[in-house]
């Protein structure tokens, strides 16, 4: 069974337009409404890929039931909290010129007994689980190190652990070496506390965060591909070529891959390979967190992977 976290879930609405223009009156075409946050979105792609997956955090509000509702559909087990506030929705305005507008609502306000009975049921959820994905923002009132406090109580019961998010919830989340990070430059930037150049000073800062305790950091570029730092090297995987619908979700397909080629015990440049194909299909379907299977398994043979040196 596969653990993941979504403490700031949402419902995402998904607006498609020829072109978004700012202060100006905008008429969306079509809009879809699916049950949405990171770890949610992780949670979806593996239900594709038939794992087993228990959904855990916040849900409140008729918004709250929705979710639930849709995730109890697509399979899966879900232990989330109940709580007084009404779970958020954001919206991704998808525009026919290649743009992508997102926004994000904050989320509620966490109450502290809410945050006890988290922490108590998350506690109750590990000696069942074979490893633990933790994604995206927290709603008010949570603390900025609740991923640390995670990570290390998934550690006490000899849990992996999988974290991707930004800010501060990764810096702190960090400082408790967990399994594997996915951050983007940008992310990466903010942990080091400096630029980064090029490709070398981000595989040079992966290295860095894996001499101090993280066992595997992949770096995003986008639709660059990857890079990997990790136990067997340093590794980029190139993507192939593919015609870009939308490219939210793509992360939490890369996430995704990782968890199942870590349960399936596989080497890190085949984890590698497999992340990119799926993020790659995922870019080409309108849906966030889907993925065109067949089209994944075709693109899976065109990624390229290069196994890298730092220079001296």
């Amino acid at each position: 069974m596969i653990l993941t976290v979504t403490l700031n879930p949402a419902v995402d609405k998904t607006y498609r337009t020829e072109e978004l223009f700012c202060g100006r009156v905008n008429r969306m075409r079509s809009v879809t409404n699916i049950a949405g946050g990171k770890g949610i979105n992780v949670s979806k792609i593996l239900r594709q890929y038939d794992c087993e997956v228990t959904a855990t955090g916040f849900l409140g509000g008729f918004p709250g039931r929705w979710i639930e509702s849709e995730l109890r559909r697509a399979g899966m087990k879900c232990e989330f909290i109940k709580i007084g506030q009404e779970t958020r929705s954001s919206m991704n305005v998808v525009a026919d010129n290649g743009y992508v507008t997102e926004i994000l609502e904050p989320g509620p306000q966490i109450a502290e007994a809410e945050m006890e009975e988290f922490l108590e049921r998350f506690d109750r959820l590990l000696p069942g689980s074979s490893i633990v994905v933790l994604s995206g923002s927290v709603p008010q009132g949570v603390p900025e190190d609740i991923y640390a406090e995670l990570i290390r109580r998934a550690q006490a019961q000899g849990k992996e652990t999988i974290l991707d998010t930004s800010g501060e919830l990764l810096r702190k989340g960090i400082e408790a070496a967990p399994t594997a990070i996915k951050p983007n430059r940008r992310e990466m930037e903010y942990v080091i506390g400096h630029k980064l150049n090029g490709r070398d000073g981000l595989l040079e800062a992966a290295a860095f965060l894996r001499r101090n305790g993280v066992h595997m950091a992949a770096v995003s570029l986008g639709s660059k591909g990857l890079l990997m730092a990790g136990e067997e090297g340093l590794f980029y995987a190139k993507p192939p070529r593919v015609k870009t619908l939308n490219t939210v979700g793509c992360g939490d397909c890369v996430v995704a891959s990782m968890v199942m080629s870590r349960t399936a015990g596989l080497g890190e440049e085949e984890m590698l390979r497999r992340a990119v194909a799926l993020s790659a299909a995922s870019a080409s379907s309108l849906e966030s967190g889907s993925v065109p299977k067949e089209l994944a398994a075709r693109l899976y043979e065109e990624v390229e992977v290069e196994r890298l040196q730092l220079p001296l």
